[in-house]
């Protein structure tokens, strides 16, 4: 037990006569996050005036001005085996002829399980390429050919790392790369910051401008209901502009650093001479199965981005018919694509059949995380649903938005989703849980539903640079021993360039869509 008095310090319990440490808050998790507000809808419910809109029946989409108020009563059972069931049917729901969306019946599929295995699929994919230790030695190999250059590979790094946000998400697996690139920029005379920037930054922006993140984009754009390559141009538009500003803000506390040391946010760190000299070591030319890994790598990630979108439309406009060479991939398909590379690059890579069926099952495991937090979310819209309470919510939203103009509206979506993020911190649950309540509100305010999506991973890509809740930041920044108040220093004023910019590009997206 333990004796405390105002005049002497606390006498700890335990062995050594050590002093507990003081119990520090912890943000809760993604899964906490959703579940609480899985319980939150569903109390909800039985406060919120039920009601439904007109659906147009070739688009599926709620009619604007529409809205009636419904008569749905369910009884007490009946609203709790909705919560029992949420995840079930946030699965593999269907939507049955009543608009009624449950597991037994039959109708039209409105679970995430096409998103479910497409994330498992994808996460095989990167697994299988790390593995064969091709992307880290490419990645080496870029840094030692251009290692004189300290700037140009700086911002070569960056453009590396950003493409792997904008193409794939790149988060998590940018963690592997600091043992890498922290001895490279120590051994060119800059410091840890510079380092920890080059990957955050470089990836951040990447996923904050993502084109075809399966992540972001693609959970939002199926949870919007459109297609993945809905708004593709305007997004490109975005990553080619916000790339070179994170670049330019790295570069250049790059560059102060450089010349004058005692500048650096970060300061010396224990070991930091070890590591130049290791930062100084050669690399040789990849092997041949290793340039062949990243080529099929390349090849598989641009052969999605030419599945996906919806060419006749992006040539021709939105009411053009598809080519006949247009293929209009969705989910489904993209999930066999990367399950049959993933066997493909294993099989190159000289995995051997232990080391890809070992791949597989890892590189599913590791993202089956993010495939739960998908499903958990959308069984919270099945509750709305079942409960019909989503009508009354947009129509409240459309009260608010009909009177505004289109750039209004998109300035408005991408402010909303910022304190969303902060809420949700995974990409994907936070983007399954608002898309399906966030792109109607757009065909109320005559904008397309793209913008919508653009305005939601813009916003959470910002908030996802500086969040303490995410493994990325606070694990990259444990990695490259920079302290969290040290990084906000550097980094804040890049991210109130990037919530301007970025509030700027949607609604201006808005007003043209």
């Amino acid at each position: 037990m333990s004796i405390i008095r105002r005049d002497r310090p606390p006498v700890a319990d335990g062995p050594a006569g050590e002093t507990p440490q003081p119990k520090t808050f912890r943000f809760p998790s993604a899964f906490t996050v959703l579940a609480g507000v899985t319980i939150a809808v569903w109390l909800l419910a039985f406060v919120v005036p039920t009601g439904a809109y007109q659906v147009d029946p070739e688009s599926g989409r709620p009619v604007p001005g529409s809205f009636e108020h419904t008569d749905k009563a369910l009884s007490f059972g009946d609203r709790l085996m909705e919560l029992f069931l949420a995840p079930v049917n946030g699965l593999y729901g269907v939507i049955n002829p009543d608009g009624y969306i449950g597991p037994y019946e039959t109708g039209e599929l409105y679970g995430a399980a096409g998103v479910f295995l497409f994330v498992l699929a994808i996460g095989v994919f990167i697994t299988m390429a790390m593995k064969t230790g091709a992307i880290d030695n490419g990645v080496a190999r870029v840094a030692s050919r251009m290692r004189a250059h300290g700037p140009v590979l700086i911002a070569v790094l960056m453009v590396l790392f950003s493409i792997g946000g904008t193409t794939e998400g790149m988060a998590e697996e940018t963690l592997g790369f600091y043992a890498l690139i922290i001895p490279l920029m120590l051994a060119m005379g800059y410091d840890r910051m510079v380092a920890a920037a080059t990957i955050l930054v470089g990836a951040g922006i990447g996923v904050l401008a993502s084109t075809v993140n399966p992540f972001a984009t693609g959970v939002a754009s199926g949870a919007a209901d459109i297609s993945i390559g809905d708004g593709i141009a305007f997004r490109l538009l975005m990553y080619v502009v916000l790339v070179p500003v994170g670049i330019w803000w790295v570069l250049r506390y790059a560059k102060r650093v450089h010349a004058e040391p005692g500048r650096s946010l970060v300061g010396a760190v224990e070991g930091d001479d070890e590591l130049r000299a290791q930062g100084l070591k050669e690399v040789g030319r990849l092997p041949i199965r290793e340039r062949l890994v990243l080529s099929v790598v390349g090849v598989t990630f641009a052969f999605m981005i030419f599945a996906i979108v919806p060419w006749a439309q992006v040539i021709h406009g939105p009411d053009a018919e598809s080519f006949g060479w247009q293929l209009d991939w969705y989910f489904p398909e993209l999930a066999a694509l990367f399950i049959v590379m993933s066997i493909v690059v294993g099989l190159i890579g000289g995995l051997g059949e232990k080391g890809v069926t070992d791949a597989v099952v890892r590189g599913a495991g590791d993202f089956i995380g993010v495939g739960l937090i998908i499903v958990l979310a959308r069984g919270v819209t099945v509750i709305m649903n079942n409960a019909e309470i989503t009508g009354t919510i947009l129509h409240s939203m459309e009260n608010v938005v009909s009177d505004t103009s289109s750039w209004i509206f998109g300035g408005l979506m991408f402010l909303i989703n910022v304190p969303l993020a902060f809420l949700v911190p995974s990409t994907s649950g936070h983007a399954a849980l608002a898309m399906p309540i966030l792109a109607p509100l757009a065909d109320f305010a005559g904008v397309n539903r793209a913008m919508v999506v653009t305005a939601f991973q813009s916003a959470s890509g910002v908030v996802n640079l500086i969040t303490p809740t995410s493994a990325v930041v606070m694990g990259g920044l444990a990695l490259a021993k920079v302290r969290y108040d040290q990084y906000l220093r550097f980094v804040l004023p890049l991210v109130g360039i990037l919530l301007v910019l970025g509030t700027a590009f949607v609604a201006i997206g808005a007003a043209i869509s």
